[in-house]
């Protein structure tokens, strides 16, 4: 049985504020895969995302919420909310390596962020009011922070520097020096705060507050407040294209996504998606926005060029967290070559083997 949320909003929609989803890459990259956390199904589907269909799912701990994948694309940690603890998968067979335990309840809209370096893994435990720390080549915790009261959402800067994370009862955002791992400034923002994403250069961090249907926008020079947009109800996820221009916010309690213009910080599109979105993340190339929709059991995929939905993918029941792979294309020396590092490249009809790649490399294509 799940535990009862205390989330104001979340009475009927419990789900709409758990992350979980990665996406993989897209079509004019390398391959890329969209891994999606399903809540109900204690499971995570694996979407292809130039077919968008699923081509696996994962078994994971109880009611899996959020989804990051590490910058090399190689693994995907998913918060597990029944578990207390995260699931490391092995991108390259779908399976899990690592369990890992954790504070109490790991749930919400992006609970788990990653280094730009790939070295650490940041876990907000909602029931613990604590971020857990995890060292991903022992996939231990090597450091517990308290922050603020139910935390929910975690993203860290491009620099790898700070990491900020929500906390839903505070109604505040924590800052986090990564290298002493403690909290240097709490930035006070609107009711219920939930999802967070930073732009690609590091000066703005975008925050849904589910309790004023808005947007807080954080210079996180100064660490205050410089703008607030009105969105859709119940806002929860949110993403940022990679050239900083573009916000999507999912808006729980009218199934839809609006889309921020950076420059202005209005909103300039809303796009009706499946019922009760969660979360939102965005391919490597900008072009396509992956949604989870809780109570559909399905995800949407918007071209972002036009703004509509184009596909809809059949996941899990309930699915809520979304992550997308980076799309590393062929290797461009030997030493990529080694240690297995083949395996990330997807360029399976000349990769059969190490020797195959290093040939791929010597060969100058």
């Amino acid at each position: 049985m799940k535990r009862a949320s205390s989330k104001p909003f979340l009475s009927c929609v419990c789900l709409v504020l758990l992350p979980g989803i990665a996406l993989l890459g897209n079509q004019s990259q390398a391959q890329t895969f969209t891994y999606v956390t399903n809540d109900g199904s204690s499971s995570v589907s694996v979407i292809n995302t130039t077919s968008n269909t699923v081509t696996a799912t994962v078994a994971v701990g109880i009611f899996p919420q959020g989804v990051a994948i590490t910058p090399d694309g190689t693994r995907a940690y998913v918060t597990d909310d029944g578990s207390s603890s995260v699931s490391v998968i092995n991108t390259m067979n779908n399976t899990v390596t690592a369990t890992v335990a954790v504070g109490a309840c790991p749930l919400g809209v992006a609970t788990v962020a990653i280094t730009p370096d790939g070295t650490r893994v940041y876990v907000a435990n909602d029931c613990s009011n604590t971020i857990s720390v995890i060292d991903t080549a022992s996939n231990t915790v090597i450091a517990t922070v308290a922050v603020g009261i139910e935390p929910d959402g975690v993203a860290i800067t491009p620099d790898g520097i700070h990491v900020y994370v929500t906390n839903a009862a505070s109604n505040t955002v924590s800052v986090i020096d990564t290298v002493s791992n403690t909290v240097t400034a709490t930035v006070a923002v609107e009711s219920a705060p939930f999802g967070i994403a930073i732009r690609p250069d590091g000066i703005r961090a975008y925050v849904t507050n589910a309790g004023t249907n808005s947007i807080s926008v954080i210079d996180t020079v100064s660490n205050t407040v410089t703008a607030t947009v009105a969105v859709g109800s119940t806002p929860v996820g949110i993403a940022i294209t990679p050239d900083g221009i573009h916000v999507y916010v999912t808006s729980a309690g009218t199934n839809s996504v609006s889309v921020i213009d950076t420059a202005s910080n209005t909103v300039t599109a809303i796009v009706g998606v499946g019922s009760s979105p969660a979360e939102v993340a965005i391919t490597p190339d900008g072009t396509r926005a992956y949604v989870t929709n809780v109570l559909s059991n399905s995800v949407s995929v918007i071209d972002t060029a036009t703004n509509t939905v184009v596909a809809m993918v059949p996941v899990g029941i309930e699915p809520v967290g979304v992550a997308i792979t980076p799309g590393i294309g062929p290797p461009t020396n030997k030493n990529q070559c080694k240690n297995d590092g083949w395996k990330i490249f997807t360029v399976p009809e000349k990769f059969k083997n190490q020797g195959d790649c290093i040939s791929f490399v010597d060969a100058g294509k």
